[in-house]
């Protein structure tokens, strides 16, 4: 069954479209959730929360890529249920680590207040497009999926300290793009 036919029974209110939509991406889900927050039980959780989120707004929206959809639901419930089972403590994880690597590109305030996040994502979206695929994917797998420095080494045969330079030039060479664009100044 392809996306579209899923979004159709959400659309029609039909039940199976969350058993099928659990069935197809469960296993991306969970290892997104997973890198969030190193734990089975809140990952199950948070997927199946981002399962309900999903019902509760499709319709009125209407996603093209399901996968990208509940991706991005389940990512943000993990970071939510993150930030919730660790509040009084400021935990050093690789979401973390990787979110503060990212922060230092902006310069003062919060970046809700300073911009509009859709315009954020689009610009970064256009970078990322613009780069070499291999530096884009290890961008992605670092911010995105939040994967472990090791993780990615393994996954395309890289030193440590080459993934950590490829990141650290992909957040300038970013930093420098965002700010062409007009974010930041």
């Amino acid at each position: 069954m392809n996306d579209k036919e899923i979004v159709k029974l959400f659309w029609d209110r039909n039940e199976d479209g969350v058993t099928e939509a659990k069935r197809q991406y469960e296993d991306y889900c969970m290892y997104i959730a997973n890198n969030v927050l190193h734990d089975r039980r809140d990952s199950e959780e948070c997927f199946n929360d981002a399962l309900f989120a999903a019902w509760n707004s499709i319709p009125p929206q209407n996603p093209e890529n399901l996968k990208t959809y509940l991706g991005k639901l389940v990512r943000e419930t993990a970071i939510n249920r993150f930030k919730a089972n660790n509040r009084q403590k400021r935990i050093k994880s690789d979401m973390w680590q990787s979110l503060d690597e990212i922060a230092e590109m902006v310069s003062g305030g919060d970046v809700e207040e300073n911009i509009e996040l859709h315009e954020l994502s689009a610009a970064i979206s256009r970078y990322l497009y613009s780069i070499d695929e291999t530096k884009r994917n290890v961008f992605i797998r670092r911010y995105w999926f939040y994967d472990p420095i090791e993780s990615i080494c393994k996954r395309y045969g890289f030193g440590k300290s080459k993934v950590l330079m490829m990141l650290k030039r992909t957040r300038d060479d970013l930093a420098t793009y965002l700010k062409k664009e007009g974010f930041f100044i």
